[in-house]
């Protein structure tokens, strides 16, 4: 595998922006200035690769959602039938399509799954054609019921799992490997600041590190050197500034604008349900027991990213209009209660962002038009809270601002520990709680 295939595997994956900096100093070895090679070398310099351990106790990647294999070659196993070619079944089409396939084998409906109603009774299987016992009949309609109930499960992890990698990085991890390998200085920027938008939050009473640092700057800086070379398009699936979407035709902005909106189509609809399913405080957004709050805060931060992306397209097509009709706030995360103590203790109060949230609807009900809000309100709200609605990025884009570079802590949960192998033993003991 190249250097640029590997760099191109990290776009779907948390890999430290050390070593992702390593990757590119030496794809751009002979092509940057002793500056660029210098600013580089801060974040290279702690790679992996340099390390005398060269271990890291963060997972570096994703979760995955598990699909039905194991249960659908059983299936395949009582059915007695040929699967011919290898299918993956860890994918929600081909679990579908095995479904759809297998149940007439049995006369039995996807989707109907009541033991008492829908099931054949001796009459009906004899009128069927089925040759079964009542045994064996049920044996295989409770391993097609196992079946749909595992592809309900599937789609709803897969879903989780993709609004966590949202929250991150918007879309890169869908950018096609043909976009990101047609400019060395796309690829070197995407998959930098791919890494940096997806480090972990710490434990702390301060705002998180902005994920576009000094690093970042450099890089954007060779694609703007070369603007008629940089795949523009493929930049935005990550980073929609201004600059960046001044590139786009009208035409490309009008089709992500609306790719954007479909995304908070679907996470308005999985918003509402967690809101139902969560007893969430909604006036402190403090964490309490019976809360998911991992879920919760993965789908806020979806929503948030996908708000802002659409929120920059809107005015980069000139159609800011649009807000003193409808607009939508942000979501708010949840926050641990230890976390809001310590903030109030240092001299802090509740985020201002959360009155603002507390006197506007439920944004995911203002999308679906189940509730209004418009410019006005937000303003007002805003206005109220003291918060400047501009540069909080309520109603407009947010403005930029350059981090200086820091190396990548480990983590247990937030909370930063010196050494890795310490980090992944307390995390092995469960010295920290939470979830990995």
């Amino acid at each position: 595998m190249t250097t640029v295939e590997e760099l191109y595997k990290t776009l779907d994956q948390r890999r430290r922006p050390e070593d992702v900096a390593e990757m590119i100093i030496e794809l751009l070895e002979d092509k940057i200035s002793k500056h660029e090679h210098t600013i580089l070398e801060k974040a290279a310099q702690g790679s992996l690769k340099r390390s005398v351990f060269g271990y890291t106790s963060m997972l570096e990647t994703f979760g995955q959602a598990i699909g039905a294999e194991k249960q659908i070659h059983k299936a395949i196993e009582i059915f007695r039938i040929s699967e011919g070619e290898k299918t993956d079944y860890n994918n929600a089409e081909n679990i579908e399509a095995f479904l759809n396939q297998i149940s007439p084998l049995i006369q039995k409906s996807v989707g109907q799954n009541d033991f008492r109603s829908d099931r054949l009774n001796k009459i009906q299987r004899k009128e069927a054609g089925l040759d079964l016992s009542k045994r064996n009949y049920n044996k295989k309609w409770r391993l097609l019921k196992r079946i749909e109930k595992r592809l309900s499960q599937f789609i709803h992890e897969s879903q989780k799992i993709e609004f966590q990698k949202i929250a991150k990085h918007g879309l890169s991890h869908t950018i096609h490997p043909e976009d990101f390998t047609e400019d060395l200085n796309t690829a070197c920027f995407i998959a930098y600041f791919n890494a940096r938008s997806g480090l972990r939050n710490t434990f702390t009473n301060q705002s998180q590190e902005r994920p576009f640092d000094e690093i970042c700057e450099v890089l954007f800086n060779r694609c703007k050197e070369t603007p008629e070379k940089t795949n523009w398009l493929a930049v935005s699936y990550i980073y929609t500034s201004e600059e960046v979407l001044q590139h786009l035709t009208d035409e490309q902005k009008g089709a992500l604008l609306g790719r954007w909106t479909d995304i908070l189509q679907e996470i308005a609809a999985f918003l509402g349900e967690l809101w139902d399913q969560n007893d969430i405080n909604r006036k402190t957004m403090a964490v309490k027991a019976g809360n998911d709050s991992t879920t919760w805060n993965n789908t806020a931060g979806a929503w948030n990213k996908a708000r802002d992306n659409w929120m920059n397209l809107i005015y980069a097509l000139g159609m800011e209009y649009i807000l003193e009709d409808i607009s939508f706030g942000k979501v708010m995360r949840l926050m641990a209660a230890d976390v809001i103590a310590w903030h109030l203790s240092g001299g802090g109060k509740l985020d201002p962002n959360t009155e603002v949230w507390n006197r506007l609807p439920l944004p995911w009900e203002v999308f679906q038009e189940k509730e209004f809000c418009n410019k006005k309100m937000i303003v007002e709200a805003c206005r109220k809270a003291d918060i400047d609605p501009e540069k909080s990025g309520w109603i407009a884009p947010r403005t930029h601002q350059v981090s200086p570079f820091k190396p990548t802590p480990e983590l247990v949960h937030g909370v930063t520990v010196s050494n890795p192998f310490l980090a992944s033993v307390l995390r092995k003991n469960k010295y920290f709680s939470g979830k990995i």
